[in-house]
């Protein structure tokens, strides 16, 4: 048994001898062939990153000769600059140096020159001497042989020179005004004339009432009410005097302010149709026709530019231009002056060759001035200015409202423009109607003024004030003082009086020889 088990032992421990043996040389064959593997993979990388840093070093030795040559183009270009710079600096320097010598020689002939000059003033010096003394001489034997001094011959000369000079003036200027008026005045015409045939507009009559007709008397009664509370009731709330008289079918309403008897008018009328009238619906009534004639001007104004064209007004100064419709001057309704001077002014501007929308737009609002919802302190071609300016309108077109009556300094062509156009409106025939006493007080005040001058014996104020003839005695005036007299005059009414259109001032002299046969 004991020798069964030993020589089964013996048996594993052979077998066992002989599996070591044979690992052991397989491991020795790999770690071998790893060994062989590593250095073939080893001669790999080092050959690839020999390449790379090959590669890496050509690339840098590129760069660098790349740098190299660009710094090398930058010092040539810089050795050019500076071989330029230094011919240039040459060239200047050769020119400095001959423009130092040219100046010694010039200055050199000035030096010349100068002493020429002072040696001739001495000989100049010299005659004027040798002169005085011979004027000197001739003044003493003139003073000698005429028995006048110096003084007194010049005074009597300045004198005879004045008159003379007064005379030939006088002609000169005749001559003068003769020749503008076949030139100037001609084209003035001209363009005037045509421009007034190519505009015309309604006229107007000014109020301070308004008829409101009524079908019956009896409604008079029920106008003015229990104790006259419904007519109290309306005029507090309109600011107008309703009379009522004696005229059939007819009450009056008065005011200056047109709005507010137009806002009466139609107020009247709704109560009147609706036949309910008592203090209550008076002021309904009234409060409502107030934002309907509110609304109407607003509508006016805008109608007005859109029928004359003036785009990009203001709301307010569209409001303003609506609120002419009810004001009136002079017998002229504002509105349609305004629409006639902007339609004058757009006609002439392209007659002139000028921008006929900014002359209509100055035409249309020139008097907007004149329906302030206040009332300002002064005149109200200044106050139109300045609403103009407050509304970012152009300067020209503010200058132009402005100075259409000489209160502003005028700065543009559209300014006379504007002016003319408002006096061809206002003073042509039928435009406009005149107080009576103001119409006489200003032909008095005519014949007044060229009567205040000496020489003029008779004045007659004609055709309305446009013509002043004035009759100078023949012994007192002569001929050419006459011309003078009639200049004087007109230039006075012009600097004094205020006038629609222009006066004619015509001086009659003239020789009566009267006898008698018996």
């Amino acid at each position: 048994m004991i020798g069964t088990i030993i020589g089964a032992i013996a048996g594993f421990v052979g077998g066992g001898a002989v599996s070591y043996f044979l690992w052991d040389k397989a491991l020795k064959a790999k770690k071998t062939r790893l060994i062989a593997e590593a250095e073939a993979e080893g001669e790999v990388i080092k050959k690839e990153k020999m390449l790379q840093a090959k590669e890496k070093y050509l690339q840098l030795k590129s760069e660098h000769e790349k740098f190299t040559n660009e710094r090398n183009q930058k010092v040539i270009v810089l050795e050019n600059k500076l071989k330029q710079r230094e011919t240039a600096a040459n060239q200047q320097r050769s020119e400095l140096m001959r423009d130092i010598k040219n100046f010694e020689t010039e200055k050199h002939e000035v030096e010349l020159i100068r002493e020429n000059l002072n040696s001739q003033m001495e000989l100049i010096e010299q005659k004027n001497e040798e002169l005085e003394k011979i004027h000197r001489l001739q003044l003493d034997k003139l003073e000698q042989i005429s028995g006048l001094s110096s003084e007194e011959a010049k005074a009597q000369m300045v004198e005879s020179l004045k008159e003379e000079a007064k005379t030939e003036a006088m002609s000169y200027i005749n001559e003068i005004m003769e020749e503008a008026k076949l030139t100037a005045s001609k084209e003035a015409k001209k363009v005037v004339v045509k421009t007034i045939q190519r505009v015309a507009t309604e006229t107007a009559i000014e109020n301070a009432v308004t008829i409101f007709h009524i079908e019956n008397d009896e409604m008079k009664g029920r106008i003015i009410g229990r104790e006259g509370r419904n007519i109290r009731a309306l005029e507090a709330a309109t600011g107008v005097e309703i009379i009522v008289d004696d005229t059939p079918e007819a009450i009056v309403l008065s005011a200056f302010d047109p709005v507010r008897r137009e806002v009466a008018r139609l107020a009247l009328h709704q109560l009147v149709t609706d036949g309910r009238i008592h203090p209550a619906r008076i002021e309904e009534v009234v409060q409502k026709v107030q934002k309907q004639v509110e609304e109407e001007v607003i509508e006016t104004g805008k109608r007005t530019a859109i029928d004359l064209g003036v785009h990009g007004l203001h709301p307010e100064l569209i409001r303003l231009i609506g609120k002419m419709k009810y004001r009136s001057s002079y017998g002229q309704n504002l509105l349609q002056h305004s629409r006639e001077v902007a339609n004058l002014c757009a006609i002439m501007a392209a007659e002139l060759g000028l921008n006929p929308k900014k002359a209509k737009r100055a035409g249309l609002l020139h008097d907007i001035g004149k329906v302030p919802d206040d009332e300002p302190e002064m005149p109200h071609a200044v106050f139109g200015m300045k609403l103009a300016e407050k509304y970012k309108e152009k300067p020209e077109i503010c200058n132009a409202i402005g100075s259409h009556h000489d209160e502003v300094e005028m700065q543009t062509l559209l300014a006379p423009i504007v002016q003319v156009c408002d006096a061809i409106s206002g003073a042509r025939p039928g435009a406009r109607r005149e107080v009576v006493e103001s119409y006489i007080k200003r032909l008095k005040d005519l014949e007044d003024l060229a009567l205040s001058y000496p020489g003029v014996m008779k004045t007659y104020a004609i055709q309305a004030g446009r013509e002043l003839r004035v009759i100078v005695g023949s012994e007192k005036i002569n001929d050419q003082e006459s011309e003078q007299l009639s200049y004087d005059i007109a230039k006075r009414i012009q600097d004094e009086m205020t006038y629609p259109g222009q006066v004619k001032i015509t001086v009659i002299r003239e020789t009566r020889a009267v006898s008698y046969a018996k």
